[in-house]
This record gives C-alpha cells, sequence and structure tokens, in this order.
C-alpha cells in the first residue's frame, strides 16, 4: 500500500524540539586544536554518540512515538534496525509506555542486541542479504495493529533529527558547511532543513561509506538509486536506497554528497580515542573523516560536524585498530 507523501519542514523540526525538550540530551558540542590543523580549518563535533541511547536516533524515535494517538501507543510501535534506531525507539517507547518490536540484522553488533533487548523491546531478526525487513516489520504491524516507524522515512522521523543541528547552530553561530553522515537520509535531511533555515549559505554535506554510495548516486542522477547491500564497517549506513520523504529535501538543500574509505573511518575512530577521548562508530565517523582526510576541502572555513553515535563493541573496537 503506497502511503501519502508528507515532506517535512523546519517547522515541524521547531514542533519537535518541543517534543524532545528535556527527554533528548543537548549534547555537547567538541573542539581540538589538533584537529583543526589536520583540516586547516575550524571544526566543531556536534557530539550525538553522548545522546541518550548512544545516538542521535533517540531524537527522532523520542518525536515519532509523542506524535502517535494514546491508542496507537498502547498497539505499540514495530521498526526495522541495523541497531541504532533499534535502541532509541525500544526506549523512546519504554518511556512513553508503548510496547515494541524491532525487526535487526541478524549480523548486528551485539552489544545494539543487548541494548534494544535491554530497553525493554522484543527483536526479531532478518538476514540482510537475503531477506525484506520492510516486508517483515509490515507483517508484524498487520498482524498486532502496531504503528511502523521506519528508520529514516518518515516525517517525525526527520523533523526529529534536525533538533541536532538547531543546537549546533544555537551554539555556535554560523558556519560555512555542516556534514553529516548518510544512510537513509534521514539525519542529513533534517539537518539540511534547519541548516537552510538558520544560516542559508551554509554549505550541507553528506558523507556515505564508499561501499554504498546510493545517495552520492542518486543526487547525481536525479532519482532515487537502489543499490545491492553494502558491505563497510559503517553498519549503520548500510542501506541501500535513500527514503522517499528524504529524497526530495537532499535534492532541494543537500550540495553534495562524498564517500570515505573504511580505512579512513578506522583512523578516525583512533583519532577520537586517542587525541580526543571518546568513543565513535564507524558510521559516527563517516563526516569527521571527510574532513580530516580532506576529502571535503574545510580550508579557512567554520564546519559543523555530526558525530552521529557511538555504540560499537569493543572487542570490535580493538579488532578495527589491530588491523589498521
Amino acid at each position: 500500500m503506497t502511503v501519502s507523501l508528507r515532506v517535512p519542514t523546519f517547522e515541524d523540526v521547531k514542533v519537535a524540539a518541543s517534543r524532545i525538550a528535556g527527554e533528548a540530551h543537548r549534547t555537547p558540542v567538541l573542539t581540538s586544536r589538533t584537529a583543526n590543523a589536520k583540516a586547516g580549518g575550524a571544526l566543531f563535533f556536534k557530539a550525538e554518540n553522548l545522546q541518550r541511547a548512544g545516538a542521535f536516533k533517540f531524537r527522532g524515535a523520542y518525536n515519532a512515538v509523542s506524535a502517535l494517538s494514546p491508542e496507537s501507543r498502547r498497539r505499540g510501535v514495530v521498526a526495522y534496525s541495523s541497531g541504532n534506531h533499534a535502541q532509541a525507539l525500544a526506549y523512546a517507547a519504554t518511556l512513553l509506555g508503548a510496547p515494541s518490536v524491532i525487526v535487526m540484522p541478524k549480523d548486528a553488533p551485539e552489544i545494539k542486541i543487548a541494548a534494544t533487548r535491554s530497553y525493554g523491546a522484543e527483536v526479531v531478526f532478518f538476514d540482510r542479504h537475503s531477506d525484506d525487513r520492510d516486508a517483515i516489520a509490515r507483517r508484524i504491524s498487520e498482524e498486532r495493529g502496531m504503528a511502523l516507524v521506519p528508520p529514516f522515512d518518515h516525517p517525525d522521523i526527520i523533523a526529529g533529527q534536525g533538533t541536532a543541528a538547531v543546537e549546533l547552530f544555537e551554539e555556535v553561530g554560523e558556519l560555512d558547511i555542516l556534514i553529516t553522515p548518510l544512510g537513509g537520509g534521514g539525519l542529513l535531511a533534517g539537518c539540511a532543513l534547519s541548516a537552510k533555515a538558520l544560516a542559508p549559505n551554509c554549505r550541507v554535506i553528506g558523507v556515505e561509506p564508499e561501499a554504498g554510495n546510493d545517495g552520492q548516486q542518486s543526487l547525481q542522477k536525479g532519482e532515487v538509486v537502489r543499490i545491492a547491500p553494502p558491505r563497510s564497517i559503517a553498519d549503520g549506513a548500510l542501506t541501500t536506497f535513500i527514503g522517499d520523504h528524504n529524497f526530495p529535501i537532499l535534492q532541494a538543500k543537500v550540495d553534495e554528497i562524498v564517500t570515505v574509505s573504511d580505512a579512513q573511518l578506522v583512523s578516525t575512530m583512533r583519532f577520537f580515542a586517542e587525541r580526543m577521548k571518546i568513543i565513535v562508530e564507524p558510521t559516527g565517523c563517516l563526516g569527521a573523516a571527510a574532513a580530516l582526510n580532506g576529502v571535503i576541502d574545510c580550508t579557512g572555513k567554520r564546519v559543523g560536524i555530526v558525530l552521529s553515535g557511538g555504540n560499537v563493541d569493543l572487542k570490535a573496537l580493538s579488532g578495527f585498530f589491530a588491523g589498521a
């Protein structure tokens, strides 16, 4: 069944900000002289790795569940996710008294599976290389009467994610460039809405893993391009297409989409761990990797970068560093 398209606006972001106030953390903005020297500009890192449930996803999830009617919340919510949306929606649902079912890939990081269950969700597994996660979630939604809350292709999710950029601009003022990771497009679309409303001359750039550049291809072609399931350590950005609600915003408000390699992600994770004393997961490093490795020219610019999450298994992190 085709769902009517309601593309969110900056007004929706402002409504989301009021809904999540006092529930989502107002995460800090971090700076580093070493990072500035490497990039040649002034970098401002919005540390969403320190958000509730460990990622920016809590913003959109709480906004989406809050927007449901009391009866819909009583019946509960279902979603599919590689991990961060799973945790965020499970946590938001529990806070708002709603049951939740999360459809997760069986190869999702164990830390994300365990956290999702700890937040109160029932977990149903699928094979990301052979199963249709959307079909599984829709079947559960129909059978149990639960509201389907997808990880990125939803107006309330997009609006909630855009609040991260609002806070960033409120704290540091105007920026020349805003960089965010790009998977399905929820974070990039929401932040683009905020950036173009608050600083119209700010360039908005999304960053994908080299192995999964469907967003880059889509922007270049002018239509949503679908790709085979990609393989990258950036497990939160292994989407195969941009969402229908997200793409019109990316077309209208995003200036460029670039890619980085897994090796660049590992070096960026190491930089954050060694020099800034924070843990950022591979997907969360996408934007920073582009700035610190010269993929995006930051020379003489004020640059905001969203560190989207910090949910990485420490054993996996050790393995990444050992292989670097």
